[in-house]
């Protein structure tokens, strides 16, 4: 399915679901929230890399307007719906100060996977090396959206992941991730341990010749 969205370009990923606040002070995005708060339109956000749009994006519900300044600046709260493909991008739309364009909207899969269960127990390892309390649900729907920011993810590697189609693919991909990634924090933090150990005394165990 395609539609015509309003389109906010940043350089970060958004996944849906994703709860995002932003600060809008420039007077083409004041238009364009503007417009979409008084029209309860939705706009998108196509991820901007490297100075380049590669394609991908998230369609954006604004959930409310948390504070309006008196020059015209607003706070917004907003939320991720779905992802589209950007078909072809105009800047700015006729008549507006915002760019648009055409998108084709990806058709949401299957939001769970078998490989919750794994994925979960790589989450956990690494957590407890790093020393940080994991909350996150392995049941939930589109487990892969929720924790993707909370994995060490490049940009690059975050925008790889939206655009996966399915769930399966999507935790796939991090848990190969974190099995690459495991080796290398473990011994970060065994370099850590060392670190610490230095100047203190040690219990050596005896060594057999």
């Amino acid at each position: 399915m395609e539609k015509t969205l309003p389109l906010f370009p940043l350089s970060l990923i958004v996944y849906p679901g994703e709860d995002l606040n932003l600060h809008i002070f420039e007077p083409r995005y004041r238009q364009l929230i503007n417009e979409c708060l008084e029209e309860e339109r939705t706009f998108g956000i196509p991820a901007f890399i490297n100075n380049k749009m590669p394609g991908y994006g998230t369609e954006m519900h604004v959930t409310s307007l948390h504070r309006r300044y008196d020059d015209g600046r607003m706070d917004i709260k907003s939320k991720g719906l779905s992802v589209f493909r950007l078909v072809n991008f105009e800047n700015p739309i006729p008549g507006k100060l915002y760019a648009g364009g055409e998108v084709e909207m990806i058709d949401k899969s299957d939001s769970f996977s078998a490989h919750a269960t794994a994925l979960m127990e790589r989450l956990e390892r690494l957590y407890g090396l790093l020393q940080i309390e994991n909350d996150c649900d392995p049941t939930s729907e589109n487990f892969s959206y929720k924790v993707a920011h909370k994995v060490g993810l490049s940009v690059d590697q975050e925008y790889e992941l939206l655009t996966l189609e399915t769930e399966a693919e999507r935790q796939l991909f991090l848990i190969q991730h974190l099995n690459n990634v495991m080796p290398v924090v473990a011994d970060m933090e065994r370099t850590k341990q060392r670190i610490r150990m230095n100047g203190h005394f040690k219990n050596l165990d005896p060594l057999n010749f």
